[in-house]
């Protein structure tokens, strides 16, 4: 069987589940109907994120994000009464498997085959900050644009796993705090990087989980390649959280020629001092991919009290930092 066909018969199949699997959630706060033509769409999965949620909604806001679309899977922290008091959240509530949703991505491409059509879609977790260049002069409005005046339908930002110097759990995070006051710092190497063949999307793997957590297994480390940010058709389906959609064009992301594409990061703050009891709970919840394996790792790590600081490591100042280091470039985008 040619593989564009079995492709495609992939992506009708996420569609169905997507379709199936939309009715695992309730509506909380459904305000869909204020959304307008050209609004800038933020959707979202989380359980039990309250504390970061201030900052979290306070930063896209910034960048220009119309809407919020989010799933809360079972919160008992506070998330759910909070988003819903959020004019310009939009929030969906189920206690349904967040593994047997394929780890959320059939519940958000139901929303998205629903809500996103035509609209340029940001898909984050609580814990990321998209940056992009000149992101600090110009809001997110103006790379959709130029996106669009482009033709591209898809951008990629690498997943960068910020942390703290010294143990994770020194410095209290506190809700409505930029996390970047406390984990400023990033791995600049220590990157491998590979092709999908069948996906054609890049495979990107290492930094501070790879050099910590995984260093005995570096092939199971998580992938940190990320295609958070499309202009959303309704025949589109991300088929591995948002490492790669189909169809599989949207994966180009980076010049197969060796040049540069425009291309952004997402600043990954997961190492407060929150983690620890995060880490217990997912590993707990057993709801992530391969049983857990990632918090299974974090788990026995963290009786250690690892620091994931190194004489290597950068702080970060700004985007031009991480495009002079090769982590992110603005392309042509002038």
């Amino acid at each position: 069987m040619p593989v564009s066909y079995r492709l495609r018969i992939e992506r009708e199949a996420a569609r169905l589940r997507a379709r199936l699997r939309r009715r695992d959630l309730a509506p909380v706060a459904d305000r869909t109907g204020a959304i307008r033509r050209d609004d800038l769409l933020l959707f979202s999965t989380l359980r039990n994120e309250q504390v970061r949620l201030p900052y979290f909604l306070k930063y896209y806001r910034n960048l220009g994000i119309g809407h919020f679309l989010i799933i809360d899977n079972d919160s008992s922290d506070g998330s759910r009464d909070f988003l819903a008091a959020q004019p310009d959240v939009s929030l969906w509530h189920t206690r349904a498997s967040y593994r047997q949703a394929r780890f959320g991505v059939d519940w958000l491409n139901g929303l998205q085959a629903r809500f996103g059509h035509g609209h340029w879609c940001l898909v984050v977790d609580p814990d990321e900050f998209l940056i992009y260049p000149f992101c600090d002069s110009r809001p997110l409005r103006a790379l959709t644009d130029w996106l669009d005046a482009s033709s591209i339908k898809s951008f990629g930002a690498m997943l960068l796993d910020m942390y703290p110097k010294g143990k994770l759990d020194a410095q209290p995070y506190r809700a409505g705090q930029n996390p970047l006051d406390i984990a400023c710092w990033f791995d600049s190497g220590n990157y491998t990087l590979k092709r999908n063949p069948m996906f054609r999307n890049l495979w990107i793997q290492g930094g501070p989980r790879g050099r910590v957590f995984f260093a005995d297994q570096p092939a199971r480390a998580p992938a940190l390649n990320k295609i958070p940010l499309v202009k959303w058709d309704r025949r589109f389906a991300y088929v591995s959280s948002t490492h790669m959609l189909l169809p599989r064009g949207l994966n180009l992301v980076y010049d197969e020629w060796g040049g540069n594409k425009t291309s952004g990061l997402l600043l990954h703050t997961k190492f407060l001092d929150t983690f620890g009891a995060k880490a217990r709970e997912e590993l707990h919840r057993n709801q992530h991919y391969a049983g857990s394996v990632e918090y299974r790792a974090y788990a026995e790590a963290l009786a250690d009290e690892p620091e994931l600081w190194c004489r290597w490591s950068e702080q970060y100042i700004n985007w031009r930092q991480l495009e002079i280091l090769g982590l992110m470039s603005k392309g042509n985008w002038a």
